[in-house]
């Protein structure tokens, strides 16, 4: 299967979309060619700004250019679009409901050689606590596009987070991407996987081999971590009786957490997390990462089959 990372994704989508909306700036701090924001540089000079090292100041920026009526997309690494502006994201962004797009490339474990410092597993959790801010984390390259196409048109805050590794291209380009609904990729009755971004892949992978030895799962690939479709997770919760969920993130305060919480008061039944378990990122090849802290498609296929027999 052909890969590509949403990166990439995000970075066509911006230069397509510069002609679509003559009113759209796109905003760097020092890392076009990384994030991709390049792709729209070269198209849209005169409506790119680099704000050089200075995330924070970028987030006041990009607020105070959409009071005078232009729709923003602000760019960085996860670690310092979430992590060293958060200040500014939810004090000059979320608070006043502005109209600005946080494109934030590199999250999660699979940034590999750049190590903790850079490995962003907090940032899904600290954009989700945030009142009316939209959390998007797209599973490949098309739903990437289309993420970013749709969170241009909507009105307010969204926060969009981008892989820097290649990955399974799992739609096409006529996927038809809606905010704030999951995905039924296989249907099942034995349990559920709920995954998301990178590790939508892997299960994927995963049901595709449990499914050889017998094992009926369903998949539900959720790209909007919030508002989260908490009637996909309830059905699924009430006709398979497991949930397990997966993703390039902590444990705490992401998918895993946010399934949790619907599930708790709604209907509870177990919910087994996948994820980075409370600890930081190291140094390393992604691949080598991913097997480490258990993101992989047989840490899945192990999982669902060691909490069926509860």
């Amino acid at each position: 299967m052909e890969k590509k990372a949403t990166r990439d994704a995000y970075g066509q989508a911006l230069a397509d979309l510069g002609a679509e909306i003559e009113n759209l700036f796109v905003l760097d701090a020092d890392l076009a060619k990384a994030t991709k924001t390049i792709m729209f540089k070269k198209k849209y000079p005169e409506r790119f700004i680099d704000c050089g090292i200075s995330e924070a100041n970028m987030m006041g920026t990009a607020a105070g250019l959409v009071t005078c009526g232009n729709v923003v997309f602000a760019s960085s690494f996860a670690m310092f679009a979430a992590g060293r502006a958060f200040e500014q994201v939810r004090n000059s962004i979320a608070y006043p409901k502005l109209n600005v797009k946080i494109g934030a490339t590199h999250g999660g474990i699979s940034v590999g050689e750049d190590g903790a410092s850079h490995q962003c597993c907090e940032d899904i959790a600290l954009m989700r606590v945030l009142p009316g801010m939209t959390v998007i984390n797209p599973a490949d390259y098309w739903e990437a596009y289309h993420a970013t196409k749709a969170a241009a048109k909507m009105n307010g805050p969204v926060y969009l987070r981008f892989g820097r590794l290649a990955v399974p291209m799992l739609k096409d380009k006529s996927y038809d991407f809606q905010i704030g609904k999951g995905d039924l990729i296989f249907d099942g009755t034995d349990a559920t996987v709920i995954a998301t971004g990178l590790l939508t892949g892997e299960a994927v992978t995963a049901c595709e081999a449990l499914r050889q030895e017998g094992i009926s799962v369903r998949l539900i690939n959720m790209h909007t971590i919030k508002p989260l479709d908490e009637e996909i997770v309830i059905r699924a919760a009430q006709e398979t009786g497991l949930i397990i969920t997966a993703e390039e993130h902590s444990v705490i305060g992401g998918l895993g957490s946010a399934v949790c919480e619907v599930l708790a008061e709604r209907c509870p039944v177990p919910v087994i997390r996948i994820g980075v378990r409370d600890v930081f990122g190291q140094s390393g090849p992604a691949a080598e990462l991913l097997v480490h802290y258990g993101l992989t498609s047989a840490n899945i296929v192990e999982t669902v089959k060691a909490n069926l027999k509860r």
